[in-house]
């Protein structure tokens, strides 16, 4: 049996929600974070607004999606490079970050 991919699943609440605002976090999601070893998937994206029901956590403006071959592959994205320019050019708009890492 294969090893499990490792999902890293990151919901950005913004300070500021425009959306200009809520464009340039996905465009810097689509720059910075697609190119590192060993994704096998990758979206980022706003919020769906039109899906409002009771279950829905709207509580962010973009997620994050990435799948990764295995857990060593995530490590080594958490320490790359353009992976920490992403945070230190965005994180100065962030209200708040969640992730939600699953083993699929």
């Amino acid at each position: 049996m294969a090893a499990p991919r490792l999902a890293h699943n990151v919901f950005f609440k913004l300070k500021d929600a425009s959306p200009a605002k809520v464009q340039e976090l996905v465009e810097a999601c689509k720059k910075y974070l697609n190119v590192q070893p060993g994704i096998v998937f990758f979206a980022a994206g706003a919020l769906c607004a039109e899906l409002d029901r009771p279950v829905n956590d709207r509580d962010w403006h973009v997620g994050l999606h990435l799948v990764f071959m295995d857990k060593a592959a995530h490590d080594a994205y958490q320490d790359d490079a353009t992976h920490n320019t992403f945070i230190d050019e965005q994180k100065g708009n962030w209200a708040g970050v969640r992730v939600f890492d699953s083993l699929v």
